[in-house]
């Protein structure tokens, strides 16, 4: 009797080989992609830094409030509890509401202590009408995506700051300058880096030998003290803004060395390769050799250590902002509000105001595990 025939696993095998057959033709970018699509955490690192950048770009939206807005009679309110359903004499529903404070003022400490006020329901609802804001600065407009129905109840649901502040507006708004940060931080650093590292590893000689010494006294400098100088170095009466951009030239300057060293050392290798001796023969400019020929090779790598290196743009703004040496208030980003986490009360009776930290946590440890992604897939045939 002859034995069945596995139609199933022919039909997989069918379908391998001709997968197999399309990465065989296919573009870098798609091998690429199709190993990194494979690396779960990195997927999923990817997804947290999408949402991480949407926050910032939509941050009037989704803040309740204004992240100046402040109110004496909240300093330091427990986060609010969100319930779902509301029980009273008209039966148990779907009502979504947090319950408002009472509040008194101890005698022996002058602490305002709070309380959950049961008889005080504070209905809540999505796009629901706030505090009138720009948006990006340009559009006029007062929808929040949650919010209390009346603008005028209490609303902490990460508590509230020394002088009675929303946390999570604040933590919101602060997104934007950290992430930006980061982003743009590296961005200048990747354009010093890509000129410097170029150069250095198509001529090398003693242009190379210049920009490596250069490259090595950098990187020889104690990090902090040098942070410290630097921001210690620029006025105190400058606007919030102009000290914003500051703060990111002075990172630039700093982080430039590693993705220089990376384009280097790309760079020797791929000047003795026959493509680009081939159209150095055929009279190609150099210009359009580095261009055309040897940049596209470098962007999975480019890619990978723009990813690593905005982590420590970040942790180097907020180290810097901790130590008040940084962006200053009225700037909002999360080492400015880690600020107020530095007092012995914060930890004890105020631990939401960690809440900042935590963020900064997450932030890094995706956007690290996102850059070992695509370290991993900048080498699509390695196994």
């Amino acid at each position: 009797m002859s034995a069945p025939i596995d139609t199933a696993g022919d039909a997989d095998l069918l379908d391998q080989q001709v997968h197999a057959g399309s990465l065989v033709a296919a573009s870098q970018w798609t091998l690429i992609w199709h190993k990194f699509s494979r690396h779960r955490l990195a997927m999923v690192a990817l997804v947290v830094v999408v949402l991480i950048y949407l926050v910032a770009a939509f941050a009037e939206f989704l803040a309740p409030y204004d992240p100046g807005k402040f109110d004496p009679r909240y300093t330091f309110a427990p986060p609010q509890q969100i319930h779902l359903f509301l029980t009273d004499d008209e039966g148990t529903r779907f009502a979504p509401h947090v319950l408002g404070f009472k509040s008194q003022v101890d005698p022996k400490s002058f602490r305002r202590l709070f309380q959950p006020d049961p008889e005080k329901v504070i209905p809540i609802g999505f796009f629901v009408e706030g505090q009138p804001y720009k948006f990006w600065g340009i559009w006029e407009a007062n929808r929040h995506f949650l919010g209390p129905v009346d603008k005028a109840d209490p609303f902490f649901l990460i508590g509230g700051d020394r002088l009675g502040r929303d946390l999570l507006s604040r933590t919101i708004h602060g997104t934007r300058i950290s992430m930006s940060i980061g982003l743009v931080g590296v961005t200048l650093s990747l354009i010093i880096g890509l000129i410097l590292g170029g150069i250095s590893g198509y001529r090398g000689g003693l242009i190379d030998r210049v920009i490596q010494r250069v490259i090595e006294f950098i990187r020889s400098v104690p990090t902090i003290p040098l942070w410290l100088g630097l921001a210690a170095a620029m006025p105190k009466d400058w606007p919030p803004l102009q000290i914003y951009f500051a703060i990111l030239i002075i990172l630039s300057l700093i982080g430039w060395t590693e993705i220089a060293r990376v384009v280097r050392g790309r760079f020797l290798s791929l000047r003795r390769e026959d493509f680009v001796i081939a159209a150095r023969l055929d009279g190609v400019s150099e210009f359009r050799l580095i261009m055309r020929h040897m940049m596209p090779s470098l962007y999975s790598h480019i890619i990978a250590a723009i990813t690593l290196a905005i982590p420590n743009m970040i942790l180097a703004e907020t180290a810097l902002s901790f130590l008040g040496l940084g962006l200053q208030p009225p700037i909002v980003s999360w080492g400015v509000l880690l600020q107020d986490a530095q007092n012995l009360r914060a930890i004890t009776q105020a631990p939401w105001l960690f809440v900042p930290g935590i963020c900064v946590v997450v932030a890094v440890l995706a956007l690290n595990f996102l850059g070992d992604g695509v370290r991993d897939a900048a080498d699509p045939y390695a196994k």
